[in-house]
Protein backbone atom coordinates (compact mmCIF):
# COMPACT_ATOMS: atom_id res chain seq x y z
CA UNK A 1 0.00 0.00 0.00
CA UNK A 2 2.91 2.37 0.67
CA UNK A 3 4.09 1.66 -2.88
CA UNK A 4 0.86 3.26 -4.16
CA UNK A 5 1.89 6.48 -2.41
CA UNK A 6 5.58 6.44 -3.30
CA UNK A 7 5.82 4.20 -6.35
CA UNK A 8 8.50 1.54 -6.71
CA UNK A 9 11.12 1.22 -3.99
CA UNK A 10 13.82 2.24 -6.44
CA UNK A 11 14.01 3.45 -10.02
CA UNK A 12 15.95 0.39 -11.16
CA UNK A 13 14.84 -3.16 -10.45
CA UNK A 14 16.91 -6.08 -11.77
CA UNK A 15 15.67 -9.68 -11.91
CA UNK A 16 13.30 -9.20 -9.00
CA UNK A 17 15.97 -7.62 -6.77
CA UNK A 18 16.27 -4.04 -5.54
CA UNK A 19 19.97 -3.21 -5.93
CA UNK A 20 20.05 -0.39 -3.37
CA UNK A 21 18.68 -2.38 -0.45
CA UNK A 22 19.23 -5.91 -1.78
CA UNK A 23 15.57 -6.75 -1.24
CA UNK A 24 13.82 -9.51 -3.17
CA UNK A 25 10.50 -8.30 -4.51
CA UNK A 26 9.68 -11.12 -6.95
CA UNK A 27 9.51 -14.73 -5.76
CA UNK A 28 10.52 -15.90 -9.23
CA UNK A 29 13.97 -14.43 -8.65
CA UNK A 30 14.75 -17.19 -6.13
CA UNK A 31 12.77 -20.00 -7.76
CA UNK A 32 15.94 -21.90 -8.74
CA UNK A 33 17.27 -22.00 -5.16
CA UNK A 34 13.93 -22.42 -3.41
CA UNK A 35 13.58 -25.43 -1.13
CA UNK A 36 10.46 -27.04 0.25
CA UNK A 37 8.23 -25.43 2.86
CA UNK A 38 9.39 -27.98 5.42
CA UNK A 39 13.04 -27.14 4.73
CA UNK A 40 12.22 -23.48 5.35
CA UNK A 41 10.64 -24.45 8.69
CA UNK A 42 13.78 -26.32 9.71
CA UNK A 43 16.02 -23.40 8.74
CA UNK A 44 13.79 -20.91 10.57
CA UNK A 45 14.03 -23.03 13.74
CA UNK A 46 17.79 -23.56 13.60
CA UNK A 47 19.11 -22.64 17.09
CA UNK A 48 22.26 -21.15 15.52
CA UNK A 49 20.20 -18.69 13.52
CA UNK A 50 20.69 -15.01 14.51
CA UNK A 51 18.09 -13.86 16.99
CA UNK A 52 16.88 -10.38 17.90
CA UNK A 53 19.86 -9.49 20.07
CA UNK A 54 22.31 -10.57 17.36
CA UNK A 55 20.54 -8.50 14.71
CA UNK A 56 20.27 -5.47 17.00
CA UNK A 57 23.99 -5.66 17.81
CA UNK A 58 24.97 -5.95 14.15
CA UNK A 59 22.42 -3.71 12.43
CA UNK A 60 22.26 -0.73 14.79
CA UNK A 61 24.97 1.67 15.93
CA UNK A 62 23.80 1.95 19.52
CA UNK A 63 21.11 0.31 21.63
CA UNK A 64 19.80 1.12 25.09
CA UNK A 65 17.53 -1.63 26.40
CA UNK A 66 14.47 -0.68 28.46
CA UNK A 67 12.85 -3.13 30.86
CA UNK A 68 9.49 -3.89 32.40
CA UNK A 69 5.82 -3.34 31.59
CA UNK A 70 5.22 -1.14 34.67
CA UNK A 71 2.48 -3.55 35.73
CA UNK A 72 3.89 -6.95 36.64
CA UNK A 73 7.49 -7.79 35.62
CA UNK A 74 10.09 -7.75 32.86
CA UNK A 75 9.52 -10.55 30.32
CA UNK A 76 12.87 -11.80 28.95
CA UNK A 77 11.16 -13.21 25.84
CA UNK A 78 10.63 -9.63 24.60
CA UNK A 79 13.49 -7.13 24.40
CA UNK A 80 13.24 -3.51 23.37
CA UNK A 81 14.66 -0.05 23.69
CA UNK A 82 16.02 2.96 21.83
CA UNK A 83 18.58 2.43 19.07
CA UNK A 84 20.40 4.44 16.43
CA UNK A 85 20.80 3.56 12.76
CA UNK A 86 22.64 5.89 10.37
CA UNK A 87 22.10 8.85 12.68
CA UNK A 88 18.36 8.18 13.06
CA UNK A 89 16.96 7.30 16.48
CA UNK A 90 14.36 4.53 16.48
CA UNK A 91 12.56 2.27 18.94
CA UNK A 92 13.25 -1.45 18.48
CA UNK A 93 11.12 -4.26 19.93
CA UNK A 94 11.94 -7.92 19.31
CA UNK A 95 11.15 -11.43 20.45
CA UNK A 96 14.23 -13.18 21.78
CA UNK A 97 14.89 -16.91 21.54
CA UNK A 98 17.94 -18.63 22.98
CA UNK A 99 20.88 -20.28 21.27
CA UNK A 100 21.35 -22.92 23.97
CA UNK A 101 19.06 -24.97 26.21
CA UNK A 102 19.84 -22.80 29.23
CA UNK A 103 19.23 -19.56 27.34
CA UNK A 104 16.04 -20.90 25.80
CA UNK A 105 14.74 -21.77 29.26
CA UNK A 106 15.63 -18.27 30.48
CA UNK A 107 13.91 -16.71 27.45
CA UNK A 108 10.96 -19.14 27.61
CA UNK A 109 11.87 -20.32 24.07
CA UNK A 110 10.86 -16.92 22.71
CA UNK A 111 7.23 -17.32 23.82
CA UNK A 112 6.10 -14.09 25.53
CA UNK A 113 3.82 -13.82 28.53
CA UNK A 114 1.18 -11.05 28.68
CA UNK A 115 3.66 -8.74 30.40
CA UNK A 116 5.95 -9.11 27.38
CA UNK A 117 3.28 -7.73 25.09
CA UNK A 118 2.43 -5.01 27.59
CA UNK A 119 6.11 -4.03 27.64
CA UNK A 120 5.97 -3.89 23.85
CA UNK A 121 2.90 -1.63 24.00
CA UNK A 122 4.72 0.69 26.41
CA UNK A 123 7.57 0.99 23.91
CA UNK A 124 5.14 1.53 21.02
CA UNK A 125 3.68 4.48 22.91
CA UNK A 126 7.18 5.78 23.63
CA UNK A 127 7.98 5.74 19.91
CA UNK A 128 4.78 7.63 19.13
CA UNK A 129 5.29 10.17 21.89
CA UNK A 130 8.78 11.15 20.71
CA UNK A 131 8.03 10.74 16.97
CA UNK A 132 10.52 7.92 16.54
CA UNK A 133 10.08 5.19 13.89
CA UNK A 134 9.27 1.76 15.31
CA UNK A 135 11.03 -1.43 14.21
CA UNK A 136 9.80 -4.82 15.39
CA UNK A 137 11.64 -8.13 15.04
CA UNK A 138 9.48 -11.27 15.00
CA UNK A 139 10.89 -14.62 16.08
CA UNK A 140 8.50 -16.78 18.10
CA UNK A 141 6.66 -20.10 17.79
CA UNK A 142 3.71 -18.34 19.44
CA UNK A 143 2.60 -16.73 22.67
CA UNK A 144 3.11 -18.77 25.84
CA UNK A 145 0.00 -20.97 26.34
CA UNK A 146 0.46 -21.80 30.04
CA UNK A 147 -2.17 -21.30 32.76
CA UNK A 148 -0.34 -18.36 34.34
CA UNK A 149 -0.33 -16.52 31.00
CA UNK A 150 -4.07 -17.09 30.61
CA UNK A 151 -4.66 -15.93 34.19
CA UNK A 152 -2.87 -12.66 33.44
CA UNK A 153 -4.83 -12.01 30.23
CA UNK A 154 -2.81 -13.35 27.32
CA UNK A 155 -5.53 -12.86 24.69
CA UNK A 156 -6.30 -9.34 25.91
CA UNK A 157 -2.62 -8.36 25.83
CA UNK A 158 -2.18 -9.63 22.26
CA UNK A 159 -5.37 -7.89 21.11
CA UNK A 160 -4.32 -4.58 22.65
CA UNK A 161 -0.87 -4.88 21.08
CA UNK A 162 -2.42 -5.37 17.64
CA UNK A 163 -4.83 -2.49 18.24
CA UNK A 164 -2.01 -0.19 19.37
CA UNK A 165 0.05 -0.91 16.25
CA UNK A 166 -2.86 -0.26 13.89
CA UNK A 167 -3.29 3.25 15.31
CA UNK A 168 0.33 4.16 16.01
CA UNK A 169 1.07 7.59 14.52
CA UNK A 170 4.66 6.86 13.52
CA UNK A 171 6.31 4.78 10.78
CA UNK A 172 6.46 1.03 11.55
CA UNK A 173 8.73 -1.53 9.88
CA UNK A 174 8.35 -5.23 10.72
CA UNK A 175 11.02 -7.87 10.08
CA UNK A 176 10.34 -11.60 10.48
CA UNK A 177 13.71 -13.06 11.48
CA UNK A 178 12.93 -16.73 11.88
CA UNK A 179 9.70 -18.29 13.05
CA UNK A 180 6.54 -16.18 13.11
CA UNK A 181 3.77 -18.13 14.78
CA UNK A 182 0.11 -17.21 15.23
CA UNK A 183 -1.14 -14.21 17.19
CA UNK A 184 2.02 -14.27 19.26
CA UNK A 185 3.83 -12.99 16.18
CA UNK A 186 1.04 -10.78 14.84
CA UNK A 187 1.12 -8.77 18.08
CA UNK A 188 4.41 -7.33 16.73
CA UNK A 189 3.50 -7.67 13.06
CA UNK A 190 1.21 -4.75 12.14
CA UNK A 191 3.40 -2.37 10.17
CA UNK A 192 3.53 -0.07 7.19
CA UNK A 193 6.16 -2.34 5.63
CA UNK A 194 6.55 -6.03 6.50
CA UNK A 195 9.83 -7.70 5.54
CA UNK A 196 11.09 -11.24 6.15
CA UNK A 197 14.40 -12.99 5.90
CA UNK A 198 14.55 -15.30 2.91
CA UNK A 199 14.18 -18.50 4.97
CA UNK A 200 11.78 -17.17 7.60
CA UNK A 201 8.30 -18.60 8.02
CA UNK A 202 5.10 -16.83 9.06
CA UNK A 203 1.84 -18.65 9.74
CA UNK A 204 -1.38 -18.67 11.70
CA UNK A 205 -0.40 -22.02 13.23
CA UNK A 206 2.61 -24.33 13.37
CA UNK A 207 2.79 -27.20 10.86
CA UNK A 208 2.56 -29.69 13.72
CA UNK A 209 -0.53 -27.97 15.11
CA UNK A 210 -2.20 -27.84 11.71
CA UNK A 211 -1.38 -31.51 11.07
CA UNK A 212 -2.87 -32.54 14.41
CA UNK A 213 -6.10 -30.68 13.62
CA UNK A 214 -6.50 -31.42 9.92
CA UNK A 215 -4.87 -34.83 9.55
CA UNK A 216 -5.11 -36.13 13.13
CA UNK A 217 -1.38 -36.86 13.15
CA UNK A 218 1.79 -34.85 13.84
CA UNK A 219 3.53 -37.06 11.30
CA UNK A 220 1.81 -35.06 8.55
CA UNK A 221 3.64 -31.85 9.52
CA UNK A 222 5.51 -31.68 6.19
CA UNK A 223 2.23 -31.94 4.29
CA UNK A 224 0.68 -29.27 6.48
CA UNK A 225 3.68 -26.94 5.99
CA UNK A 226 3.23 -27.11 2.23
CA UNK A 227 -0.52 -26.47 2.49
CA UNK A 228 -0.04 -23.49 4.82
CA UNK A 229 2.18 -21.67 2.29
CA UNK A 230 4.26 -20.26 5.12
CA UNK A 231 7.67 -19.99 3.41
CA UNK A 232 9.16 -16.67 2.31
CA UNK A 233 8.40 -16.94 -1.44
CA UNK A 234 4.79 -17.90 -0.67
CA UNK A 235 4.44 -14.96 1.71
CA UNK A 236 5.73 -12.66 -1.00
CA UNK A 237 3.36 -14.03 -3.64
CA UNK A 238 0.38 -13.73 -1.29
CA UNK A 239 1.21 -10.17 -0.30
CA UNK A 240 1.75 -11.05 3.37
CA UNK A 241 5.24 -9.53 3.19
CA UNK A 242 6.38 -6.70 0.94
CA UNK A 243 9.87 -8.01 0.27
CA UNK A 244 12.40 -10.65 1.35
CA UNK A 245 15.83 -9.94 2.77
CA UNK A 246 18.39 -12.31 1.17
CA UNK A 247 20.35 -14.62 3.43
CA UNK A 248 23.93 -15.86 2.99
CA UNK A 249 24.36 -19.23 1.19
CA UNK A 250 23.26 -22.00 3.54
CA UNK A 251 21.06 -19.73 5.62
CA UNK A 252 21.40 -16.87 8.09
CA UNK A 253 22.95 -19.18 10.67
CA UNK A 254 26.13 -19.42 8.58
CA UNK A 255 26.99 -15.71 8.80
CA UNK A 256 25.40 -13.50 11.44
CA UNK A 257 27.38 -10.44 10.38
CA UNK A 258 26.27 -10.59 6.75
CA UNK A 259 22.66 -11.14 7.82
CA UNK A 260 22.74 -8.12 10.13
CA UNK A 261 24.21 -5.98 7.34
CA UNK A 262 21.43 -7.07 4.98
CA UNK A 263 18.80 -6.21 7.60
CA UNK A 264 20.45 -2.81 8.19
CA UNK A 265 20.45 -1.98 4.47
CA UNK A 266 16.78 -2.95 4.19
CA UNK A 267 15.76 -0.92 7.24
CA UNK A 268 17.68 2.15 6.12
CA UNK A 269 16.01 2.05 2.71
CA UNK A 270 12.48 1.51 4.07
CA UNK A 271 12.77 4.15 6.81
CA UNK A 272 13.90 6.71 4.24
CA UNK A 273 10.88 5.92 2.08
CA UNK A 274 8.42 6.04 4.96
CA UNK A 275 9.77 9.38 6.17
CA UNK A 276 8.32 10.95 3.01
CA UNK A 277 4.76 9.82 3.74
CA UNK A 278 2.46 12.01 5.88
CA UNK A 279 1.27 10.32 9.07
CA UNK A 280 -2.40 10.37 8.03
CA UNK A 281 -1.54 8.60 4.78
CA UNK A 282 0.57 6.05 6.66
CA UNK A 283 -2.32 5.16 8.94
CA UNK A 284 -4.73 4.87 6.02
CA UNK A 285 -2.34 2.71 3.98
CA UNK A 286 -1.62 0.51 7.00
CA UNK A 287 -5.33 -0.11 7.46
CA UNK A 288 -5.86 -0.90 3.78
CA UNK A 289 -2.83 -3.19 3.70
CA UNK A 290 -4.17 -5.56 6.31
CA UNK A 291 -7.78 -5.34 5.16
CA UNK A 292 -6.65 -6.54 1.73
CA UNK A 293 -4.99 -9.71 3.03
CA UNK A 294 -7.06 -12.80 2.36
CA UNK A 295 -9.42 -11.20 -0.16
CA UNK A 296 -10.11 -13.62 -3.01
CA UNK A 297 -11.83 -12.60 -6.23
CA UNK A 298 -12.99 -15.61 -8.23
CA UNK A 299 -13.13 -15.17 -12.02
CA UNK A 300 -16.60 -15.37 -13.54
CA UNK A 301 -17.32 -16.88 -16.97
CA UNK A 302 -20.40 -14.71 -17.43
CA UNK A 303 -22.90 -12.57 -15.65
CA UNK A 304 -23.95 -13.73 -12.22
CA UNK A 305 -27.38 -15.38 -12.14
CA UNK A 306 -30.19 -13.31 -10.63
CA UNK A 307 -30.65 -13.66 -6.92
CA UNK A 308 -33.24 -16.30 -6.10
CA UNK A 309 -36.09 -15.07 -3.96
CA UNK A 310 -36.91 -16.98 -0.77
CA UNK A 311 -39.75 -19.50 -1.00
CA UNK A 312 -42.09 -17.48 1.18
CA UNK A 313 -41.78 -14.39 -1.06
CA UNK A 314 -42.43 -16.44 -4.20
CA UNK A 315 -45.59 -17.80 -2.63
CA UNK A 316 -47.05 -14.37 -1.83
CA UNK A 317 -47.88 -13.66 -5.48
CA UNK A 318 -49.94 -16.84 -5.74
CA UNK A 319 -52.14 -16.07 -2.75
CA UNK A 320 -55.59 -14.77 -3.66
CA UNK A 321 -57.44 -12.68 -1.14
Amino acid sequence: MVDKLLGKRTAVETNGHLPEAGLITDARAIAATRGTAWQAVQLARDPKRPHAQDVIAGAFDRFQELHGDRLFRDDPAVIGGIAEIDGLYVVVVGQQKGSSTEENIARNFGMPHPEGYRKAIRLYRLAEKFHLPLITLIDTPGAFPGPEAEERGQAEAIARSIEAMTRLATPVVVVVLGEGGSGGALALGVGDVVLALENAVYSVISPEGAAAILFRSNAEAQRAASALRLAGPDLLELGIVDALIPEPPGGAQTDHTATAKAVRAALTSELERLSRVPTADLLSARYERFRAIGVVVEPSAGQAPPKKEPWWRRGIGKVRL
